[in-house]
Order: C-alpha cells, then sequence, then structure tokens
C-alpha cells in the first residue's frame, strides 16, 4: 500500500488550538508562575501586621481568602466581615480568633487619638470597647482555640496575637487609670469597678503597694532614655507601664532638731521619714475575661484588670497554663533619674545654696521585697544617685542578680563633715530597715552588700570598721580637755567619732575611693573648691559651740585663726588629721571587699598612678579579695568594664552565700 501525503490545514489547525484553549481555561485550571521573592522582603511579608504598617497581616488576609473575603471588602464593611468570619464553618478557631482579634485593633486604631493627642483627647467609649474586643478575641486564642501558648511558641502568628492583646491591654489600662484616679481623688476606693456602655472593668492594683495615689500611667514602649546604656525587658504576657506619683519631699529638721537628750547626738525629729521608695514603679497589667470556656469568654461583659510588679512576679498561672510576664527593668528607674532634678539639686548642696538637702534620705530601688538581699549604694563628692544610672541599671537588668537583690542608695549632703555624714547615714540606714523589718528577721536584713564610689567609698569602708577610741583619742591628745568642757565636746563628737561596724554586711565594693585622702584636695585648686563649700546652719549651729570649747582648751591657738567646722574637701585632704586616723581603722573581721581603682594613664606605672583626683596609693587596700585596674577616669563606676567586675562580683557572691530558695 501507498501513503497518500495530505497539504497541511491551518484553518483547522487554528480552531483545534481555539478549542483546546477553552476547554482548558473552562475546566478550572489555574495557570501558575514563579516569583522570586528576596529575604527581606520575604520577611516582611510574613511578620508585618496592622500594627507595624497598618495593613492586616498575611495570616489574617489569608483567612480572609479562606471565607471569600479580602481585605478591601472588610475596609468598607468591616462589621459584615466579623460577622462572617464568626458564622462560616471550615476554619480554625485559631485562624478565626486571630483573624478577629486583628480586624478589631485595625478598627481600634481608626477611633482612637492620635499618640501626640492621647495625653489631652479622652478615648472614646467606641474606642474603649473595641480594644476590649481585641483583646478578647487574643484571650481566647491564646487559651481557649485548642492549643496551649506552650504548643505554638515558635510560631509567629502567637507572637503577633499576643502583641495584639499587650497593646489592647495598654490603651484599655490608660482609660481606667484616668477613671480610677479621678474616683480616688474624690475618696473612692481606686479598685472599683470602672463600668462603660457594654463593659464592667474591675481593677486590682494592691499587689503594686502603691505608697499614694498615682498622678500618671506611662506606657513604657513609647520613652528611651539618653545616658542609659541599656533597656532591660522581658518578654511575655502584658502591658509594660510605668506608673508615676508625686516624689516625696525630702526630710528636714524642725526648729528644736538639735537638742541633745541625756548626753547622746543629736536628736532630730522629721516632717516626712528618711526613706522612700522610688516614685515611678514598674507594673505590668494584664485584662482577665471571665469565663472557663470559649464560649464564656466570648459571650461576658465583666474584665479583671490586674496590675503585676514584674520584679515580683515572673509568671502568672492561666487557665491551667504558666505563662511568662511581660516586664520592663529599666523604664520606671530612668523616668525617675528624668525627674529627679539630682544633678542641680547635688551642686546647691555642695555649695551650700538655697533648696539643697540637709540630711541623708534613703532611697528603695523597687518596692521593699523581704525576700531580696539588699545591695546599698553611695555616691562620691558633689554626686547623687545618679552616679549609679548604669551600675544600677545593668544589675537589676540581670535575671539571676534581679531575684536576688534589691538596690537601696543614698542622697546625702556631700559638703558635711566625713564623721557626720558616716554617722546620718548610718542612722538613716537603720530607721529604714527597722521600718520594714522591725524584727530583723527577714532575708534582706542579713548578708548586705555595700557598693561606695569615691567619698561614698570612704563612708561605706568607715560604715564596716571599728573606731574603737582611735578617733577620740586622737582629738583628745590635741586638747586639753577636762570637767564640762570635756562632757560639752564628748555630748557632740562622741557619737561621731566612737563608732561600731554596720551589722549583717558580708559584702562591700569599693571604687575610686580615696581612703587616706589625696594631695588634690589639699593643692590650690582644692583649697578654692575647699572655700567655696559651705555648710548648712543646722550642721553649723549644732557643732560651733564644740569647736569653740576645743579652740578656748588649747592655749596654743590663742591668737591664730579660728577654729571651724570641716567641710568634706578639708576631710579629703591627704594631711587632714581625721583622714589619717580613720585610715588606720580595723575593717570589720570576715567582711570580704574588693577594690576597683582608675588608671587614669596607662603609660603611668601603677604605683604612682591617679585616676585625676585618687592616687592608687589612697585607693589600694590591703587584704581585698579582688583588686581591678581599669584605665579610666575618676567616673570608673560607670564604664562597661567596672559594671561587668560588680556583676562578677554579685554572681561569684550568690554562688557564696546561697541563691534565693
Amino acid at each position: 500500500m501507498t501513503a497518500v501525503a495530505h497539504p497541511f490545514n491551518w484553518q483547522r489547525s487554528v480552531r483545534l488550538l481555539l478549542a483546546a484553549t477553552v476547554l482548558l481555561f473552562g475546566s478550572g485550571c489555574a495557570m501558575v508562575t514563579v516569583k522570586q521573592v528576596a529575604n527581606t522582603d520575604y520577611l516582611t511579608t510574613k511578620r508585618s501586621d496592622v500594627l507595624t504598617t497598618g495593613k492586616l497581616s498575611a495570616a489574617s488576609q489569608e483567612t480572609l481568602s479562606v471565607v471569600g473575603l479580602d481585605a478591601s471588602q472588610c475596609d468598607k464593611d468591616v462589621v459584615a466581615c466579623r460577622k462572617t468570619l464568626l458564622d462560616t464553618d471550615g476554619i480554625s478557631a485559631e485562624q478565626r480568633m486571630s483573624a478577629l482579634s486583628e480586624l478589631w485593633v485595625q478598627t481600634a486604631l481608626a477611633l482612637s487619638p492620635k499618640p501626640k493627642h492621647a495625653d489631652k483627647e479622652p478615648m472614646s467609649d467606641a474606642a474603649v470597647d473595641a480594644w476590649l474586643e481585641a483583646a478578647r478575641f487574643a484571650y481566647a486564642y491564646l487559651f481557649f482555640s485548642g492549643r496551649a501558648p506552650s504548643d505554638r511558641a515558635f510560631e509567629d502568628r502567637q507572637t503577633q496575637v499576643r502583641d495584639y492583646y499587650n497593646y489592647a491591654a495598654e490603651q484599655t489600662a490608660s482609660v481606667v487609670f484616668r477613671r480610677a484616679r479621678a474616683s480616688a481623688l474624690e475618696g473612692e476606693d481606686y479598685n472599683a469597678p470602672v463600668a462603660g456602655e457594654r463593659w464592667t472593668i474591675t481593677s486590682d492594683y494592691d499587689r503594686l503597694s502603691m505608697p499614694s495615689i498615682p498622678t500618671r500611667l506611662v506606657s513604657a514602649a513609647t520613652i528611651s532614655f539618653v545616658g542609659l546604656r541599656s533597656t532591660y525587658r522581658r518578654d511575655g504576657f502584658g502591658a509594660e507601664l510605668v506608673v508615676v506619683m508625686d516624689p516625696p519631699k525630702l526630710s528636714t529638721p524642725l526648729p528644736d532638731a538639735d537638742a541633745p537628750v541625756d548626753g547622746a547626738a543629736p536628736k532630730r525629729r522629721h516632717e516626712v521619714p528618711q526613706y522612700s521608695e522610688m516614685s515611678s514603679i514598674n507594673a505590668t497589667a494584664l485584662l482577665r475575661f471571665k469565663g472557663d470556656s470559649l464560649e464564656q469568654v466570648l459571650q461576658t461583659r465583666q474584665v479583671l484588670l490586674d496590675v503585676y510588679s514584674p520584679e515580683a512576679t515572673e509568671r502568672v498561672d492561666l487557665h491551667g497554663q504558666q505563662v511568662p510576664l511581660a516586664g520592663n527593668f529599666t523604664a520606671a528607674y530612668g523616668l525617675w533619674l528624668a525627674q529627679s532634678g539630682f544633678a542641680t539639686q547635688a551642686l546647691r548642696t555642695l555649695f551650700g545654696m538655697a533648696e539643697g538637702i540637709k540630711e541623708p534620705h534613703i532611697y528603695l530601688m523597687q518596692p521593699w521585697d523581704p525576700n531580696r538581699r539588699i545591695i546599698f549604694m553611695l555616691h562620691g563628692l558633689g554626686s547623687s544617685p545618679e552616679a549609679w544610672v548604669n551600675v544600677a541599671n545593668e544589675i537589676m537588668g540581670e535575671e539571676e542578680l534581679r531575684r536576688e537583690f534589691q538596690v537601696w542608695q543614698v542622697y546625702y549632703p556631700t559638703n558635711a563633715p566625713i564623721a557626720l555624714n558616716r554617722y546620718e547615714i548610718s542612722r538613716a540606714f537603720n530607721s529604714t530597715l527597722k521600718h520594714f523589718d522591725p524584727g530583723g528577721q527577714s532575708r534582706a536584713s542579713k548578708d548586705q552588700v555595700f557598693i561606695g564610689h569615691s567619698m561614698g567609698g570612704v563612708l561605706g569602708r568607715l560604715m564596716l570598721s571599728s573606731s574603737g577610741d582611735v578617733l577620740w583619742n586622737d582629738l583628745m591628745a590635741r586638747y586639753d580637755l577636762k570637767g564640762e568642757r570635756l562632757q560639752r565636746v564628748r555630748t557632740k563628737l562622741g557619737p561621731l567619732l566612737q563608732f561600731q561596724p554596720q551589722p549583717n554586711v558580708e559584702r562591700a565594693i569599693f571604687i575610686a575611693a580615696p581612703h587616706k585622702g589625696t594631695d588634690i584636695a589639699g593643692n590650690r585648686v582644692g583649697r578654692l573648691i575647699g572655700r567655696l563649700v559651705r555648710l548648712p546652719l543646722t550642721i553649723l549651729g549644732s557643732f560651733e559651740d564644740a569647736f569653740n570649747t576645743l579652740q578656748q582648751a588649747d592655749a596654743q591657738r590663742s591668737g591664730s585663726e579660728k577654729l571651724r567646722v570641716p567641710n568634706s574637701i578639708d576631710n579629703l585632704k591627704s594631711s587632714d588629721p581625721f583622714v589619717m586616723a580613720a585610715a588606720s581603722l580595723p575593717i570589720q573581721p570576715g567582711l570580704k571587699y574588693h577594690s576597683i581603682i582608675a588608671h587614669r594613664k596607662a603609660d603611668v606605672p601603677l604605683l604612682q598612678s591617679d585616676d585625676g583626683l585618687v592616687p592608687y596609693w589612697s585607693a589600694h587596700l590591703d587584704g581585698a579579695v579582688s583588686e581591678k585596674v581599669i584605665i579610666s577616669g575618676h567616673s570608673v563606676q560607670e564604664t562597661p568594664q567596672a559594671v561587668l567586675e560588680i556583676r562578677r562580683i554579685l554572681r561569684e557572691d550568690v554562688d557564696e552565700v546561697g541563691a534565693r530558695p
């Protein structure tokens, strides 16, 4: 058989191709193409959401797509969009709750005042309602959608939904705070329920132990600080806040404050205590929706606003789940320092100007905790608690140290004689401790740690030393005192010169401390500054008669310059009789102490070196457990190297003393 070739029919081929195309698209098959996506674009698309970009997250858009919706439809009619999500089967509870939470956040953002107007423009009830709905659906997702939060620990979606909840809790807390404060100022209970159009919110601030009615509630996420190297946080559940109160007034002696009692040192009465807790408190707020099932949580109108101290509470139990509590451990401290005015006040105090301080004041950096040991910090000359800004922040920023310690700081008049400041600081510290722990049996009253910088290091060492009769005998050797004159001087100066070590201190860190004085205090510049330093009239009035008595008893001083009450600059001279005698006093037996010393010029031999103010030979202490020399100027306590050394010593201390049970 012979094959016959047929001519090619173009028209027939075109008809077949068109028919195939119609069949292909008519059958519902889709064409898939590949598009390369950059890693950065992938992560941005995956993790962006309504809080970061103002647009719904990819996860919510996918959920909307499953039920036949898209973001543009929801923008036009969000109420119908939410109803469709609630009523449509075929999606999981996790998808439904998380998408609804984000949609409510979108609504709440549109209804809320812009951040720059938030303090002046009150939030509407509609906006509060939207934030509560956003928190409710996030709460339902986290605890009632089928899986426990721990099962989703590595999922980006849970992190997003947790952020919706935390932000909604923050916005709600700010509204409840304002209404509760207004009620409290009228004499009502601060925790009284706050009723809205659709919700009743009951608050619990009792865990914070607030000393007064707060004045402000600040979002920790909205503030940053210049001067603090790090911001320490703990990721977790809840809104990170700062509760702000009016700062306390520093205590001042009343007119009869200096009357001696039974031959003792001057006894003072005070208008306010010599201590105060910090006027800014870290706080974390949770919204708890009543109900033990998904249905109950979605129907309730009863909400509990619980406020915790993140230092005191690390985890909370929610519906059988141990959930880490969010916390910011820097914000309250930074806000307190920024508003303190310490820098100006400290200089006014040094030079005896108005609005300085007259006596020591103890500040608690966290609410009192009987189970945390005390770190007591003493600043130096012309300074204030601001000297410890990064030291305290870095200590409290480390979880292990934060769990073990609470920080106390003293703010004292650095123009006063060292002997008087030692006496007054010891008295203020002990009265504060007795107030919080009258029996002295708590863990906080034992195994304390003292840290002192510069003159604060000198004061700290004297507080931990025994004077015996050394200082008193040194004074008596220079003056011929008998009878009434002797009794008069002993009444005023005896308690300042005869003392025992502060009990229950097991470790100390001395930083750039001139234990043996400094030549700089006696040179031309030092003498000039010393002449500018002015003592308050309360000190001059208290001790002038004692110094007049000393001068009258010393015939050799007749015709010489009048003996005067020495100031702190006088006491820091290496030739000063007091500092020379005090340098020989024995430190409390068994005390573990460390030195951190600044070395200003690396090319200068250590034994001849100084930090610009304090020479090595004065800062060095025999018997120290460790001595760390750091290339730095006198403010060495703020250097990262010094902070790391302090943290190393404190961790070593925890290992030796034993961790908190």
